[in-house]
């Protein structure tokens, strides 16, 4: 009997999707990305928003930034949509189907060296387009989104350089440490972003739930935090009220496996949403196709844990352990 992915009740959508239409016409000759040079020594600093096209928290900040006419000090500056594609497939009646058109965006960021031209696909093309532009800049931004309603998240990848910026950020509290997915390399990890070598860093902000109204508050205080770190702009350049109080203390979680759907039979034993912890190994958390997932060591921590993408070779979840 074929299985079908279970049934959930949406989230609320509570903020409004900003019309992009009149951020199509730029600077780069590419659509719906905008490069702002200062003339003056400094890094090339970029933005990215929609990398899912249903994660609309970051069209809502690089907007916001392009209405403010913000113009780096110092360096340069790079605002971007980016699936814009899936991002114009968006409908209330099914918000979860917009996060992409034919592939995951952020599955896609292979060098042009080592790009395969004989495939193809929307994200693909977008990907290629984009390219020539992120291949010079210093330091990456990508706004995210989460299925599930938890607390924000820094996804540093996997290298020392990656923590060192999420605390210069100081925001959000979490920081999570991670070798990205099985099914390709994310746009955080790409070219150099992803060498411990270079310095050339990227951070990826998981900033709430997708259609709730707090989502925005952290993309823009982490977009604002960001930019400062940056050193290419100045508080009083930015717009009024996006910056938020520092959270107490931040602390690392080391994902240190996936758990991938091996069919479209997977459930979890509760309704988790993000950042539950287990003080005991051995603690049964869901199952995989009839076999039990087990929490590997004590104080293991569930990393966006979500059945709403659930297909075979998806991961489902991410189990980490408390550094700090």
């Amino acid at each position: 009997m074929t299985q079908t992915a279970p049934a959930f009740d949406a989230y609320p959508v509570e903020v409004e999707f900003p019309d992009i239409g009149p951020y199509a016409e730029s600077n780069t000759g590419i659509a719906y990305l905008h490069t702002f040079d200062s003339g003056l020594p400094g890094p090339h600093v970029m933005i990215n928003a929609l990398t899912h096209g249903n994660e609309v928290c970051g069209a809502i900040t690089v907007a916001g930034l392009l209405d403010h006419g913000l113009r780096p000090r110092r360096g340069r500056l790079t605002l971007s949509f980016a699936n814009v594609d899936a991002y114009a497939r968006f409908d209330a009646a099914k918000p979860d189907a917009s996060r992409f058109v034919d592939q995951d965006f952020n599955r896609v960021w292979t060098s042009a060296v080592l790009d395969d031209v004989s495939r193809d696909s929307s994200e693909l093309r977008r990907a290629r387009a984009m390219r020539p532009v992120i291949d010079t800049v210093d330091l990456l931004l990508d706004l995210h989104s989460m299925h599930e309603k938890s607390r924000p998240l820094i996804v540093s990848g996997p290298l020392d350089k990656g923590i060192a910026l999420s605390r210069a950020i100081g925001a959000p509290a979490d920081i999570i440490v991670d070798e990205g997915h099985p099914e390709g390399r994310r746009m955080r990890d790409y070219a150099d972003f992803g060498d411990p070598a270079s310095p050339r860093n990227a951070l990826l902000i998981e900033c709430g739930q997708h259609w709730e109204t707090s989502a925005v508050d952290v993309a823009r205080d982490s977009t604002a935090r960001f930019l400062l770190s940056a050193g290419i702009v100045e508080e009083a350049d930015l717009p009024a009220g996006w910056l938020r109080p520092l959270p107490a203390a931040q602390r690392v979680i080391r994902v240190t496996e996936p758990v991938v759907a091996t069919s479209m039979d997977f459930r979890f034993a509760g309704p988790y949403t993000g950042l539950e912890t287990f003080a005991d190994a051995g603690t049964v958390i869901g199952w995989n196709d009839g076999a039990e997932v087990l929490t590997p060591y004590p104080n293991c921590v569930l990393v966006m844990p979500s059945l709403r993408q659930l297909r075979p070779g998806v991961t489902v979840v991410r189990l980490g352990r408390l550094e700090a």
